[in-house]
């Protein structure tokens, strides 16, 4: 199997940039004062700051300039944030198998018989859940 010369810069958020992300998903865009403080926790401005660019570099944000500040807002949705992720994931350490990642799954408890079920429903096509 080949190994992926993809790094920390592959694009895969950590879980600082994820918080960020969560809070531009969540609230919508803002200035670095303001995913600080939404953020909620007792991160320094320039962390903020530092973060963001970070996550300019790697395209998860836009920013547009209003005065003297820039806003940011999120460049991807939540939902390509996670198929990125799992597609990472079952790629690294399953090999590229989805089934070796639904048995791990399975093996650790981590999915109950119900939600294998409502798996399999929505598998076939037979979910009537969220259907109005």
């Amino acid at each position: 199997m080949a190994i992926s010369s993809r790094g920390p810069a592959s694009g895969m958020l950590t879980p600082l940039e994820l918080q960020i992300m969560q809070v531009l998903w969540d609230g919508g865009p803002g200035t670095v004062a303001a995913v600080q403080e939404r953020l909620g926790s007792d991160l320094a401005y320039t962390t903020v700051q530092t973060m963001l660019t970070v996550l300019l570099r790697k395209k998860k944000v836009r920013r547009t300039q209003a005065g003297r500040a820039f806003t940011y807002q999120a460049a991807i949705s939540r939902e390509g944030a996670v198929g990125a992720t799992v597609t990472d994931l079952v790629s690294r350490m399953f090999g590229g198998s989805g089934e070796a990642l639904l048995m791990a799954l399975i093996d650790t408890n981590q999915i109950t018989p119900e939600q294998i079920a409502r798996a399999s429903r929505l598998v076939n096509g037979d979910d009537e859940e969220g259907k109005a």
